[in-house]
């Protein structure tokens, strides 16, 4: 069943995106916070099930369970592999890379997966980089690589194995829409099968992990819900309204430059990072890169 026309409205798009930036701003203390309570696994099994939850519910409520369900037994094995490289692989790398890093090193470079997808697209689809798009990603790692030395070049005290987290979780999610670009499914049933088949795959992992579910800790259960509805479900909802409603995309597109540094001040104040100056200059250079690629030569 065919999701019914959109009209055109770029205020309501704004409205839309702004919240969704809002909201993506949040994720990288929600993270940081979470992983106080819980262990990366069980942070994203937590957080997983709060997501398929709320897919399911939207779905019930626009009356698509059955066309979500059809479309589960005939692409089944393609939602378990979707299913098993988000959120199952990529949010368990990148859980882990914020446990290693501060947030504002964390955050900073998961946001080059736009420059890593470039990268990625060469082989998976076949497509050629421009210099502009090679000059981005030059500008972009530099920036990476700025953040992760701190500015002191003494790659002795660097955390290679925080940096190293964080730069494949690009790969992983980059691959993930680069293989979702030939997919026609209706995107909240996908997505929906996405993490159900993830938290299925997920329960077989944490059946087998030694540390228990803390279930009843609420502090725990509230964080891994925030970070389920807000990181994994509703931002995403939000984001794609706000495409789809867009007039012009372009204008909503610049919008994703201002999360970091709203990230950052949350950071500053509720985790109380010290934010370094290395980190505002090397996000700066990550953004830079992020709009040469997208800029129209």
């Amino acid at each position: 069943m065919a999701a019914p026309p959109v009209e055109l409205n770029q205020r309501r798009a704004l409205t839309f995106g702004l919240a969704a930036v809002a909201l993506w701003s949040t994720v990288a203390t929600a993270f940081k916070i979470a992983l106080s309570y819980l262990s990366p696994l069980h942070l994203l099994f937590l957080a997983a099930l709060s997501s398929t939850f709320i897919f399911f519910v939207l779905l019930a409520w626009q009356g698509r369970l059955r066309e979500t369900f059809a479309l589960g037994r005939q692409r089944w094995l393609f939602y378990l592999g979707q299913g098993a490289l988000n959120p199952f692989i990529y949010y368990w790398v990148l859980f882990a890379a914020y446990d290693q890093l501060p947030a504002q090193q964390a955050q900073a470079i998961n946001y080059t997966w736009a420059i890593t997808m470039a990268l990625l697209a060469v082989p998976i689809l076949k497509q050629r980089l421009s210099q502009r798009e090679l000059l981005a990603m030059l500008v972009a790692y530099g920036g990476v690589v700025l953040i992760a030395t701190g500015g002191q070049w003494d790659f002795a005290q660097t955390n290679w194995t925080g940096i190293g987290l964080a730069l494949l979780s690009t790969v992983l999610w980059a691959s993930y829409w680069l293989i979702n670009t030939k997919n026609k499914d209706a995107p909240i049933p996908a997505m929906f099968w996405c993490f159900a088949f993830g938290s299925l795959l997920l329960a077989l992992a944490v059946s087998v992990d030694p540390t228990p579910v803390p279930w009843f800790e609420w502090r725990a259960l509230a964080a891994a819900a925030y970070v389920g509805l807000f990181e994994m479900g509703i931002t995403f909802l939000l984001w794609l309204t706000a495409m789809r409603t867009a007039e012009r995309t372009s204008q909503l597109s610049m919008l994703i430059f201002l999360s970091p540094f709203m990230s950052l001040v949350l950071i500053y104040f509720i985790l109380d990072e010290v934010i370094q100056i290395t980190t505002l200059i090397g996000l700066s250079l990550i953004c830079l890169g992020l709009y040469l690629q997208r800029k129209k030569a």
